[in-house]
């Protein structure tokens, strides 16, 4: 009983260490949508969802990979038993926030996986990253792997159907159904190039507009009959608040 009351410890431990390396990695990507929310015109974080691999789960991929059943050897085996998948409306948003990751001098990038410019064969789009990020423990500091993907909102959907259709027909999936989901995956891409392309046209408009609007904003107010700009920043905070009400 002592023997199983330390395993089962030191297991619990572990993977605490994995859940706290998520829960520090979501805190950075919500300050920065909080960042982006009140600083900025737009977020480029459209949503996040995090997953923590189940013992189970661990095991069965060490199985699979035929290695030891160790922690340092899950450790140094298994780089994605903590998730974090980030999706953006924008391609060009992936590189941003990949960049926003890279310049926090406490995470480190050890391995970077682009299978937007590089898709693989089925067509799957996404950014990978494995980031090693601090763990403050009551007797020590760790440094734990978080795999983060990071890809578009059309993207996402074509990865979640693809999924669900493997596992549907338990990964024997029929040759003409691996082609038209190739075929949806050169769309979506298709997709995601012309809304950027629509996106950078608006911001072009936007811009053009503001350089051409009344000094200190657009907008202005008459006191006594007096009239008075409002900075257009004063305005985007006042948006900003009357938005979170």
């Amino acid at each position: 009983m002592e023997q199983f009351k330390r395993f089962k410890d030191e297991i619990t431990r572990f993977l605490m260490m994995y859940k706290f390396a998520l829960d520090s990695l979501e805190t950075k990507i919500e300050i920065l949508k909080e960042e982006f929310h009140f600083l900025h015109d737009y977020n480029p974080i459209e949503h996040t969802k995090s997953r923590l691999k189940s013992p189970e789960s661990i095991l069965n991929k060490m199985y699979r990979k035929n290695c030891d059943i160790s922690f340092p050897s899950i450790r140094n085996n298994i780089k994605d038993i903590a998730g974090l998948r980030i999706t953006c409306s924008f391609v060009s948003d992936i590189y941003r926030i990949s960049d926003m990751l890279k310049n926090q001098s406490d995470l480190n990038i050890v391995e970077t996986k682009d299978y937007i410019r590089n898709p693989k064969p089925n067509g799957y789009q996404s950014l990978h990253l494995i980031v090693e990020v601090p763990v403050y423990m009551s007797d020590r500091q760790e440094q734990v792997c978080v795999e983060v993907q990071i890809r578009t909102i059309a993207m996402d959907f074509w990865a979640s159907l693809e999924h669900k259709i493997f596992y549907k027909y338990n990964e024997s999936v029929p040759p003409g159904l691996l082609r038209e989901l190739k075929e949806a995956a050169d769309s979506a891409a298709a997709l995601d190039k012309q809304m950027e392309r629509l996106h950078n046209e608006v911001l072009e408009i936007k811009e053009n507009r503001m350089e051409n609007a009344p000094p200190g904003g657009a907008k202005r107010i008459i006191i006594r009959d007096q009239e008075y700009p409002i900075p257009a920043a004063f305005l985007q905070l006042i948006d900003g608040v009357q938005g979170n009400e």
